[in-house]
């Protein structure tokens, strides 16, 4: 038991990294959703922020750009589809500072 217990000691340090990034991942790609949204659904202000939010929270690297881009992308092709229809400006403006938000608990230090 004592050696589970001080093997998880060891290996929590460097587990809370590897959780970090997924969290980071998952608020870049959350952010290039609402991204696509407000491009497809003609939200400048929207886009913008969302960029900004990325460009100035998230490490620049190529991994957290390509997340964003895909998830944009992904996202706004879904439009085109007709598989979905634009929210109100009010409800995209909320579930971007809800994901701006998530970022930046990410990423702290930034």
């Amino acid at each position: 038991m004592k050696i589970a217990v001080l093997a998880l000691a060891f290996a929590l340090p460097f587990a809370t990294p590897a959780f970090a990034a997924e969290e980071g991942n998952t608020a870049i790609s959350q952010l290039g959703e609402i991204n696509g949204i407000a491009l497809a659904c003609q939200q400048p202000a929207i886009v913008s922020r969302a960029r900004n939010a990325v460009q100035t929270t998230a490490p620049k690297t190529r991994a957290n750009g390509e997340i964003f881009e895909e998830a944009t992308s992904a996202s706004y092709l879904q439009f085109g589809n007709g598989k979905k229809t634009c929210p109100d400006a009010a409800t995209l403006a909320k579930r971007l500072g809800e994901a701006e938000k998530q970022l930046s608990a990410a990423f702290p230090s930034r």
